[in-house]
């Protein structure tokens, strides 16, 4: 398989992290210690674009509002101020259709693999999430991810990486992600990953001229936990259907086998250094204070 120049760092990244930290770069069991891995469908064909739940997802995480709206004419994309976006798409049958983006929570996730210090970092149930106080701000997760979700604040002195985290930390009082919650259309459905596959592949025979047979999701990148279905291909509304199916861990197993054992002191190296940096840079804050 011969591997472009994109493709490459996303392996080099994830099998420098395996290295650093010892991860497993096997295939991750669906679930953990009994728990099974939660998720949400998205059903494009009942979708709108009505973007309650961008207005929801903002609110939930205490963020501004998004000010523009979905065009035609422009694919609108992710970015610091924004966890998920919508937009909507001229069809080729003369029809219009629409699409929500957000992390899609790789059952396998690269960014995770590829992250020295487990910033981010994916939960027994499944969302992975942004650990602020072990980001070294590296940005391998950005290179790492074939969805090409996390985004950095690059105007802050104290960048963020910035994606959907599934709105884990409302799970603890019992509630669903904000999206999930508020969308007035039904158009989202949050449950276990299999209960979600169960259900799309129940709309699809029960409606076989209203959905197109694919789950987008099932496999892509090993699987993920957010599932989307469409009533038409998915490239249409636009999503990547160049993902490959093996997860983007699995590239580098035979070559993290080929490392030489001294290199494995790079990312301890590496991390020293940082460490080292941040403390003297909170001690120059402090005296400018």
């Amino acid at each position: 398989m011969s591997l472009n120049r994109r493709t490459f760092f996303k392996a080099f990244g994830a099998a420098g992290a395996a290295l650093a930290l010892g991860k497993s770069l096997e295939a991750a069991p669906a679930s953990d210690d009994g728990v099974e891995l939660m998720g949400v469908l998205y059903d494009a064909s009942r979708c709108v674009g009505c973007q309650t739940c961008e207005f929801s997802c903002a609110d939930s995480h205490n963020m501004e509002f998004p000010e523009d709206e979905p065009n035609t004419d422009i694919k609108r994309s992710l970015d610091p101020t924004k966890r998920t976006v919508v937009n909507w798409y001229n069809l080729p049958d003369g029809s219009e259709g629409y699409s929500k983006d957000q992390c899609m929570h790789c059952n396998e996730p690269a960014c995770y693999t590829a992250c020295l210090t487990q910033a981010l970092y994916k939960t027994k149930e499944g969302p992975i999430v942004w650990r602020e106080d072990k980001c070294m701000g590296c940005r391998f997760c950005m290179i790492s991810c074939p969805f090409e979700i996390p985004k950095a604040e690059y105007d802050n002195n104290h960048p963020r990486i910035v994606k959907c985290n599934m709105c884990y930390h409302r799970w603890e009082d019992g509630e669903k992600p904000a999206c999930v919650t508020d969308c007035p259309y039904d158009a989202l459905m949050f449950g276990t990953r299999r209960e979600l596959l169960d259900e799309a592949r129940r709309r699809m025979l029960e409606n076989p001229d209203t959905y197109h047979p694919h789950i987008y999701g099932e496999k892509e990148a090993g699987g993920t936990s957010w599932l989307v279905i469409s009533s038409v291909p998915v490239e249409q509304i636009g999503f990547n259907n160049k993902i490959q199916l093996k997860s983007y861990p699995a590239l580098t197993k035979g070559f993290v086998s080929s490392i030489a054992p001294v290199d494995l002191l790079l990312p301890a190296f590496l991390l020293g250094v940082y460490e080292a940096t941040k403390v003297r840079t909170q001690n120059t804050e402090e005296e400018e204070l």
